[in-house]
């Protein structure tokens, strides 16, 4: 699951990156291209230029959303994943050590029961 979603990031980031660089050529190539035309339409009060920089703001915003989306995923499901294995390892080891308490109790009660049945005999024989 998670090669898929790393992997579906880096298709996300790369495209973003390419569709950024395909709108600023173009941008460039309409600049290069009609130098007295974008004056004229300076003096104007712009035209296509204005509507380039909203295809480009457009562009790199959506783009930046569907990165932080992509990432807050993969970062919950890291942290899910993380949760879960850092809980189950703690749930194994406190199972290994109650199992290891309660091996320790029994071995002490029977060598206890076992101490006392040496005392006890010990002292019917003196007696």
């Amino acid at each position: 699951q998670h090669r898929v979603v790393v992997v579906v990031v880096v298709v996300v980031v790369v495209v973003v990156v390419v569709v950024v660089v395909v709108v600023a050529v173009v941008v460039v190539e309409i600049k290069t291209a009609a130098p007295s035309r974008s004056s004229s339409r300076r003096r104007r009060g712009g035209g296509g230029e204005v509507v380039v920089a909203v295809v480009v703001v457009v562009v790199v915003v959506v783009s930046v959303v569907v990165v932080v989306v992509v990432v807050e995923v993969v970062v919950v499901e890291v942290v899910v994943v993380v949760v879960v294995v850092v809980v189950a390892e703690v749930v194994e080891v406190v199972v290994v050590v109650a199992a290891a308490v309660v091996v320790v109790v029994v071995v002490v009660v029977v060598a206890g029961a076992v101490v006392v049945e040496v005392v006890v005999a010990v002292v019917v024989v003196v007696a």
